[in-house]
Parts: structure tokens; C-alpha cells; sequence
């Protein structure tokens, strides 16, 4: 096992990350920059450095910087949480190319991963099923049309390197490709680099199901159910659950099954994601993330599965801890993300924390950095808790999470408390009945 491990990233994730590793006996050191001297995760770590000015270009995803913080500290691994380097092939290269481990995946599988495309086109060729759309980057307006007059209309382009809604552009007629297109592609290289975009049938009223995954170095691989994340604004999630109220038990096995498969031959070492669109019945592949994910929480509570403890063995060469056959699941599990935003307009909302009280009692878990007389930021993402619910089933899952809302307090700044009680007091929600367009869609009835 590790005796040092450096946590290259900052907020909830870095101190879920940190209390993992002493619960092993690990030493950690945090990574800060300039205005994050007093993040939680530093306070709490055995050592921490200073990587650089705020701007996150300067600090968390200053490679030279954290490598520099790793060796100086004697560091043997580095974790780079979500988000930031988490999915930078260059860095875990540079990572074990300076003798230590980079927990995650191998970097030739976070690269193939993070092209869409090519991620499309080999969990293709494993069974895994897709949309239809481009088999490749779209190189012209003639060839989307010719393409969007097999699948039907309406078309979406995505970018071929990215994530989080961004380079994702609509055309529900040909009158709209050369616009559509452009755009994606404009917004593809302001984010990400590159304007490769590549196109796909739209679903009209899909789920966001997503299949959690965790292989090690022996060729064990194992699922661990499936989240629903389809409470999202503009491609971005804010409530998730597991298990999803629509998906039946041999859906899930057989979904399972055609996943532990695919990821078992391509030789995946960690955890991963796999996310599908799920609508009538059937999946369709979107991409796979190769490292942790926001929402595994809710997968910790209804497996007894610590996730981030499991990923730190398997990076220290040891053999999984269970098999397929121990994995039940068991009860229901929500998280709310609890974003510095005005609740309906979603503008963030840096600035001082004045009072804090965060929720407790049976089935209720909170996953945060933040204190009272806290300044949250303006420089990072606007993610300041995560309150997680679980119950026995799914009506005493919402039942723990309305309890758990009304007793969060966060004075000083805006949050995305009030609209997370709005959602569990709605009809839809409480059904079940909602897919990843219901929010957007009613937003300003809710």
C-alpha cells in the first residue's frame, strides 16, 4: 500500500478523497492555490503546498506545479479526483514517467475515452449499442444532411472532445445543419481545443442511466448498478439517484453484463462510468468517463461499496475485495448537489458563508468542504455540498431528503437548497416520470 499520496484537485471531492486515504493510513498532501490556503481538504491533509496564482491554468492544472509539489514532498501517488486533470492522458504519462502511480485508468484508455468518437466506434464493435449518427467527425454541411435524412430529424452535434453540454447543438430540420453545425463547432474549440464535432439522432425523451464500473489489475471486473442523473440544467446534473425507478432487474443485469464484458476485453484498470441515453427499452452508448464520478455516493450507499477505497487498492496492485455475485442492491439513495447559484437562474454566487448547519440523523450523508465564515470563490466550480439520502425504498429515500433540506442552513450566499425542495414536492418526481429535458422544460413552473 501507498505510504504518501498527493490529491491533486480541491472542494468535496479532495477531502472524500482524503478521508479515504487515512482510513487506510496513508499520509496525504494537498495541492492549493494562492486563495484555497484554507480549503478544508489543506487544512485536514498532513502536508500542502502551494501550486499557484487562482486561476485554475495557474494552479490545478499546472502540471509542472504539482509534479514539483509531488516530488518535493516524497509523494508515491497522485489522485486527481474530478474535473482538472482527472481525465488528462499527458499527465498521468508524466505522472509514471516520474516513478509514481496515477490513480486512475491507463493513459491510452483515458485517450481513447476522451475522443468520443473513437469511444463511439470501439464499445461499437464490443456489442455495446449507440445511436445512430457519423461514424466519424463531420466534415461538411452536405454530409450531415445526407446522414440526418437516414437517422430523422431532429440532429445533435456533439464535440468529439467533450463533456459537460458543451458543443452540443440542435437541428430539427435540414434549414438548421449550417447554423447548428457551426456553431457546435465554434463552441467545441472555444472549450476544448478542437472543433471536431460529430452527429447523432436525438432522442426526444430519454433517461440519463449511467452504469458504475470497477475493474482491477487481475482481470476482475465488476458493476455496481446504475445511477439515474436525468435531472440536469443545461446538460448539467443536479439531482441524482440509484437504483433509477425505471429500470427492471434483468435490464440491469443485461446491461451490466454487456458492460463488465466490453470494459473487460479492452483491459480497463480503475473505475469508470459508462453513460447511456435510455429510452423505450433500449441504451445507447454517450461516452465513458475514466475516473470518479460527482454522484458516486448514492452508488456507496445501496452497494456498502467505498468506491475511492477500492481505486486507491486496485492503483496499489491489490486484487478486488468482492466479486460480482457479493454486489446487491439494496434500499435507495438520492444526492442533491448543493450549487453556489441563485436558484433559478443558476448565476453563481460567490462570497462569505455567515451560518452553517449541515443536516444529519439515519440515512442522511454529507459530502462537502465548506464552514462557517467560509469565501467560497469565484474562480471553480460553483459545487458546495453534496446531501445524500437513503431510505429502505425509494418513498422513505424522498421522505429523508425533504427532512435533510429543511434542516440545511447556508446564510451569507445563494444556493440551490429551495429548488431541490421544489423538485421532491413535485408530482413527476415523485413518480419517477421525468427524463433529462423535464427540468429545463419546467423550470419556470416549478
Amino acid at each position: 500500500m501507498f505510504k504518501k499520496i498527493l490529491i491533486a484537485n480541491r472542494g468535496d471531492i479532495a477531502v472524500r478523497i482524503l478521508r479515504a486515504c487515512k482510513e487506510l493510513g496513508i499520509s496525504t498532501v494537498a495541492v492549493h492555490s494562492e486563495c484555497d490556503s484554507n480549503l478544508m481538504n489543506v487544512r485536514l491533509a498532513d502536508e500542502s503546498v502551494c501550486i499557484g496564482p487562482n486561476r485554475s491554468i495557474d494552479s490545478y492544472l499546472n502540471i509542472s506545479s504539482i509534479l514539483s509539489a509531488a516530488e518535493l514532498t516524497g509523494t508515491e501517488a497522485i489522485h486527481p479526483g474530478v474535473g482538472f486533470l482527472s481525465e488528462n492522458e499527458k499527465f498521468a504519462r508524466m505522472v509514471a514517467e516520474h516513478n509514481m502511480k496515477f490513480i486512475g485508468p491507463r493513459p491510452e484508455h483515458i485517450s481513447m475515452m476522451g475522443d468520443k468518437i473513437a469511444a463511439k466506434r470501439t464499445m461499437k464493435k464490443l456489442g455495446i449499442p449507440v445511436v445512430t449518427g457519423s461514424e466519424g467527425e463531420i466534415q461538411s454541411v452536405e454530409e450531415a444532411i445526407s446522414i440526418a435524412e437516414i437517422t430523422g430529424y431532429p440532429v445533435i452535434f456533439k464535440a468529439s472532445s467533450g463533456g459537460g453540454g458543451k458543443g452540443m447543438k440542435i437541428a430539427n430540420n435540414s434549414g438548421e445543419v449550417a447554423n447548428a453545425l457551426k456553431m457546435a463547432k465554434a463552441e467545441a474549440k472555444a472549450n476544448f481545443g478542437s472543433n471536431s464535432v460529430y452527429m447523432e439522432r436525438y432522442l426526444a425523451h430519454p433517461k440519463h442511466i449511467e452504469v458504475q464500473i470497477i475493474a482491477d489489475n487481475y482481470g476482475n471486473v465488476v458493476h455496481l448498478g446504475e445511477r439515474d442523473c436525468s435531472i440536469q440544467r443545461n446538460h448539467q446534473k443536479l439531482l441524482e439517484e440509484s437504483p433509477s425507478s425505471v429500470i427492471s432487474n434483468d435490464e440491469r443485469n443485461k446491461i451490466g453484463e454487456i458492460v463488465t464484458k466490453a470494459v473487460g476485453e479492452i483491459g480497463y484498470i480503475g473505475v469508470g462510468t459508462l453513460e447511456f441515453l435510455y429510452e423505450n427499452g433500449e441504451f445507447f452508448f454517450m461516452e465513458m468517463n475514466t475516473r470518479i464520478q460527482v454522484e458516486h455516493p448514492i452508488t456507496e450507499m445501496v452497494t456498502g461499496v467505498d468506491i475511492v477505497r477500492e481505486q486507491i487498492k486496485i492503483a496499489a496492485g491489490e486484487k478486488l475485495s468482492f466479486s460480482q455475485e457479493d454486489i446487491k442492491v439494496t434500499g435507495h439513495a438520492m444526492e442533491f448537489r448543493i450549487n453556489a447559484e441563485d436558484p433559478k437562474t443558476f448565476t453563481p454566487s460567490p462570497g462569505n458563508i455567515d451560518e452553517l448547519h449541515f443536516p444529519g440523523g439515519n440515512g442522511v450523508r454529507v459530502d462537502s468542504h465548506i464552514y462557517r465564515n467560509y469565501t467560497i470563490p469565484p474562480y471553480y466550480d460553483s459545487l458546495i455540498a453534496k446531501i445524500i439520502a437513503y431510505g429502505k425504498d425509494r418513498a422513505e429515500c424522498i421522505a429523508k431528503g425533504r427532512r435533510a433540506l429543511s434542516e440545511l442552513v447556508i446564510d451569507g450566499i445563494s444556493t440551490t437548497t429551495d429548488l431541490h425542495k421544489k423538485l421532491l414536492e413535485n408530482s413527476d418526481i415523485i413518480k419517477g416520470e421525468y427524463d433529462i429535458h423535464w427540468l429545463m422544460d419546467n423550470l419556470e413552473n416549478i
